[in-house]
């Protein structure tokens, strides 16, 4: 243990705790005795001196006994010290040998860069008859030793057990030794201890290295294993047990998801061949019934979003009301009447809450009527795909029908050539085979016979009902290019009679068009015209009656189809009628001619 003391001029000493010396380090005599061996002025611990009648000419003070070779040192060494702190260094008393601190004024002895993992210190200036026994007696005090190197030329190499000690082994360079009480040069000597660089040392090191490194990769893949996903079950492989458990799941909706992965798992594995093409078939038919649940299901669930949407609608309209009826409260609070009975602050504070209050109400009012927006537009797409799916589904009926029809039968020339297959395998396998197996195989083989002769009177009766479907459809062709001939002519003998109608009426009677027989009797008439024209104006194709009184119905709910027809009739220059599509698709169509009507009248 150090002990850090102060002089007098305020500069710090650090000294060692002398509870491990026999001799206490308090004793002036002892301390008086090493301090005029090395021929320096003897100092106490605070820094006085111990004697006052030392004379340091003759180098040596009366009345002092002469030290004893057998003096005792240190029983353990201390750290080492900062640099920067000055350091009185003690005298340590072995068995056989008296270590002598160096000069606290000198520098501090250089030390080569320290290795990795350093264990072995390098001991030089050793004494010429300094044996192994001493050399274990000094550094003992530092910690275990391994093994000690002693070269001939008064250097060393000892190896300690830890890394520690060597701090503590160099604590003791620069020390002056000395074998007993011997003053010949051959037993004393000056310590000079350094970091040395052993393959030992570098080994462990490394070692201890790689284990911290496959320590933290251990840590690492521990860590990522946590926090990796599970992986997936392994995927039973394909038999006709799994195979009837997993179609058992397919129907079973909370195990529907485990099933579809196994039999995905084996159809890519490769287990379908020409004996479980008909289960694996099965399978793919119960995985598609489940389409249909889903579609409840998000039927089911578009019906629960349809009314929450609802109620929020009616909260917000109910929580819109009651922000209105609070606005209303500080609108009146802040009236003449009112408004003068407050103080500044209430006025201050009821302006604050009206803006906050009116502020919400516009964000909520905002909020309504955007969703009531959504709905409008909902509405008027619904309407839009309404009339175009009614014009689809009438064309593509005939042709789904024959499609249907050919799928069928292309699926049960499948299941034929399937069958087929079947009977070639058992017919080989039954000329192999030795004939004790003959009675069950040839029952196979009739089972298969049966059903072949099933399937190919099944696939007789589609082929029939195929043919009967083309002949339908043949002649219908027929009938709509009659219908459109018939279409052709009825459209050129209209605009020949409206062309000799119009002409004989302006030859006829021409101030009679002008004075009486106006078409337009009233001016809410002339306002459906003038509207009509320019919905009519922005479909440069037209549109059917329908389409142009539910726009006119938007406005007004008390117009009637009829009587928006009959003024489009009347109003020949105007708006004209034409016919549009093929066959089932045939549709009257009105569109806007006034800029040519213009030119005629």
């Amino acid at each position: 243990m150090f002990l850090v003391q102060y002089t007098a001029d305020n500069s710090r000493t650090l000294n060692v705790d002398s509870t491990a010396m026999t001799l206490p380090m308090s004793d002036p005599t002892a301390w008086a005795t090493a301090m005029n061996n090395l021929g320096m002025a003897p100092l106490g611990i605070a820094g006085q001196p111990i004697l006052p009648d030392f004379d340091p000419a003759l180098g040596m003070m009366t009345g002092i006994p002469p030290i004893t070779p057998m003096m005792p040192g240190l029983g353990i060494v201390p750290p080492p010290i900062p640099p920067d702190m000055p350091v009185v260094k003690e005298i340590i008393h072995c068995k056989s040998c008296t270590l002598f601190p160096p000069n606290p004024n000198l520098p501090p002895p250089a030390t080569r860069e320290r290795p990795p993992g350093c264990k072995t210190v390098f001991v030089g200036g050793l004494p010429e008859n300094g044996t192994e026994q001493i050399i274990v007696e000094v550094f003992e005090q530092c910690g275990e030793i391994i093994a000690i190197r002693k070269s001939k030329k008064n250097f060393c190499h000892i190896r300690f057990a830890e890394e520690y000690m060597v701090d503590k082994a160099l604590y003791l360079s620069g020390y002056r030794i000395r074998l007993g009480s011997s003053t010949d040069k051959k037993d004393t000597g000056r310590l000079h201890v350094d970091f040395a660089q052993a393959r030992d040392d570098l080994y462990e090191w490394e070692c201890k290295q790689r284990m911290l490194a496959r320590e933290e990769r251990h840590r690492r893949r521990m860590e990522e294993e946590r926090l990796r996903p599970p992986s997936p079950p392994p995927v039973v492989h394909y038999s006709d047990h799994e195979c009837s458990i997993v179609a058992e799941k397919l129907k079973d909706d909370s195990k529907f998801s485990e099933a579809v992965q196994t039999l995905l798992t084996w159809i890519e594995r490769g287990e379908v061949n020409r004996r479980s093409a008909n289960n694996f078939y099965s399978m793919i038919q119960s995985a598609n019934s489940h389409v249909r649940r889903l579609v409840n299901e998000k039927a089911a669930h578009e019906k629960d979003m349809e009314e929450a949407k609802e109620k929020f609608k009616q909260a917000l309209s109910g929580i819109l009301i009651q922000f209105e009826q609070i606005v209303a409260v500080y609108h009146s609070a802040s009236k003449q009447k009112a408004w003068d009975h407050f103080t500044k602050a209430q006025r201050k504070n009821i302006s604050v809450w009206c803006k906050q209050a009116e502020e919400i109400r516009n964000i909520h009012n905002d909020e309504l009527m955007g969703i009531r927006r959504e709905e409008e537009m909902e509405m008027s797409d619904d309407e839009i795909e309404e009339t175009t799916e009614t014009k689809e589904t009438e064309e593509s009926a005939l042709v789904s029908q024959a499609e249907a029809l050919k799928e069928e039968n292309d699926s049960l020339r499948w299941q034929l050539d399937a069958y087929r297959n079947e009977v070639e395998l058992l017919k080989q396998e039954q000329g192999k085979a030795p004939r004790e197996d003959d009675p069950n195989k040839e029952q196979q083989l009739k089972l298969l016979q049966q059903a072949l002769q099933g399937m190919q009177q099944h696939l007789l009766k589609v082929q029939e009902e195929y043919k009967k479907k083309e002949a339908e459809l043949e002649k219908l062709k027929d009938d709509k290019l009659q219908v459109e001939k018939m279409l052709e002519n009825l459209k050129e003998k209209e605009s020949r009679t409206s062309r000799l109608g119009t002409s004989n009426q302006d030859s006829d009677y021409p101030l009679e068009k002008t004075m009486n027989s106006s078409p337009i009797k009233s001016e809410r008439e002339a306002l459906l015209v003038g509207i009509i024209s320019t919905f009519l104006h922005v479909h440069p194709f037209g549109a059917s009656i329908e389409y142009i009184c539910s726009y006119l119905q938007r406005l007004d709910n008390k117009i009637c189809t009829s009587d928006v027809e009959r003024l489009m009739g009347r109003l020949q220059h105007t708006f004209k009628q034409e016919m549009t599509g093929v066959g089932a698709s045939l549709e009257k169509r009105w569109k806007f001619c006034g800029f040519e009507g213009l030119k005629l009248t």
